[in-house]
């Protein structure tokens, strides 16, 4: 029988085997073939990590801030090197396509990059003579032990949303990946240990509800960082505001996408079905409803349908395969469970992506592009977030009409609007609650240098990941005024 890894915790500079008697298994989502386990690490381990980190802490903190970012720059440069691997062990445990894998290790290293910047991001600032003779200004200062749960949609490139700029400002940190896809942050952490980050700056614990609950209980962990569905991350939230804590949230989301009758219909669909069908669908940011104004339905319609059917599907290590698997079995069967909603709600299935076949992957997690017409708002595919390859159509008459669908929806992550027309444009950008906003773009991914936005029940908190954001999420503001005599 094959013996099957089980992944170790990373606790203050070694690679730690965890005593947990639970594990859970992850699999290859293209085969279905078992390829780790992940163990749920116990309360103790988590303190021990947290320990770590707090042990660390003021040496961090006192190491300049050069220094730091030259260890930055020294991982930046390694996950350079080890590009292709990163991107292929993602591929593996998370099933996207290799190119998608690769524009997530872009991504990834881009956030390194940024949290280089530092040195600048950090300055605080300072006005003379208050009064006479009085100085005040603004110091930016490192807080503590700081943590992150993880998703399982980007196992490699979320937790860079937070702790290069943590450890950037001279915090220490902890990584909580997704239990279900370890295995790209457990290739990143050998890289850094290779590398000798200091001991106890950056840690990594496995695990599921009693590592998170330990993470968020202890009086030593400063604030907490969290992807993932909105009602997980509201329980979260609440739990740490209750023990005092930073929190940033980012939640679920439907992202409409409007289609103006103006719109370039040969440019707008490349990049409609890129939004709903990458990554099969799943990430925070895919289309989860296609709203064609006026008599733009009829040939936006027949274009989507046909681009579809060209999209192809199959194990994400092959190159030129656009879509891969949905990341697990449990995640295929809420999707087809969606496609049966839909249909007994009176949706009309133009494309059925249900029982797509992979010649030489008959046990992997497959669901091909689908596309609904006939679609209302008060439906289920309408309402809630799918997490994968489906496209709901909705005809609406204007804008107006548009704009108040989009309004009933609970969640605010992202929205898009494809015009010719400049001040459509401006209308939608003005008018639209949510926090990411595209003007002919389909997936609306914020560069590292802009913060990862988000509103309503998309995200809970004040300050988001990436960019000055996160800066200022990870330092405390200390006023200093000053008279000498």
């Amino acid at each position: 029988m094959l013996t099957v890894e089980v992944v170790k915790n990373y606790i203050n500079g070694k690679w730690v085997e965890s005593k947990a008697k639970e594990t859970r298994d992850v699999f290859n989502p293209a085969t279905g073939e078992l390829i780790a386990k992940t163990p749920m690490s116990t309360k103790e381990e988590t303190l021990e990590a947290i320990a770590a980190g707090k042990a660390a802490f003021d040496r961090w903190r006192a190491t300049p801030v050069f220094t730091r970012v030259r260890h930055l720059n020294r991982i930046r440069d390694a996950f350079e090197e080890n590009f292709e691997d990163l991107s292929k062990i993602l591929t593996l445990e998370q099933g996207k396509a290799i190119d998608e894998s690769r524009g997530e290790y872009r991504r990834t290293i881009e956030n390194l990059e940024v949290a280089t910047s530092i040195p600048s991001l950090q300055m605080g600032y300072n006005t003379e003579d208050i009064a006479a003779g009085i100085d005040e200004m603004v110091i930016k200062q490192p807080i503590g032990v700081f943590f992150c749960v993880a998703p399982f949609n980007f196992p490699g490139m979320v937790p860079t949303w937070f702790w290069p700029f943590a450890i950037g400002v001279g915090n220490t940190y902890i990584v909580k990946p997704s239990e279900q896809v370890p295995l790209s942050q457990v290739k990143q952490f050998e890289i850094i240990h290779e590398i000798g980050l200091p001991r106890g700056v950056l840690n990594m614990v496995h695990g599921g509800p009693e590592a998170v609950n330990a993470l968020l209980e202890s009086p030593d962990t400063i604030g907490m960082s969290f992807v993932g569905s909105s009602p997980i991350g509201k329980l979260l939230y609440k739990k740490a505001g209750e023990q005092g804590k930073r929190a940033q949230v980012q939640g679920g989301a439907k992202n409409f996408l409007t289609v103006m009758p103006d719109a370039d219909l040969e440019r707008t669909v490349p990049a409609l079905i890129t939004s709903f069908y990458g990554c099969a669908g799943q990430r925070c940011l895919a289309g989860g409803v296609l709203l064609a104004v006026g008599d733009i339905y009829e040939p936006l319609k027949k274009a989507v349908v046909e681009a579809a059917k060209k999209y192809s599907v199959g194990s994400g290590l092959e190159e030129g395969v656009q879509m891969g698997p949905l990341a697990s079995k449990k995640g295929m069967e809420i999707v087809l469970g969606y496609i049966e909603k839909g249909l007994k709600e009176g949706a009309e299935l133009l494309l059925d992506g249900r029982g797509v076949e992979v010649p030489g992957y008959p046990g992997g997690y497959f669901v091909g592009p689908t596309i609904f017409d006939k679609v209302s708002p008060e439906m289920t595919i309408a309402r809630e977030e799918i997490f994968g390859p489906v496209i709901p159509i909705i005809q609406v008459k204007n804008l107006d009409e548009a704009i108040d669908i989009i309004h009933a929806n609970p969640y605010g992550n992202a929205s898009s609007v494809f015009t010719s027309s400049g001040k459509i444009a401006r209308e939608y950008q003005y008018r639209v609650k949510a926090g990411n906003i595209g003007i002919n773009i389909g997936v609306v991914a914020p560069m590292a240098t802009f913060p990862f936005s988000g509103m309503n029940d998309s995200f809970l908190g004040d300050l988001h990941g990436q960019g000055q954001d996160a800066v200022d999420f990870f330092t405390e503001n200390k006023v200093v005024i000053t008279r000498w005599f």
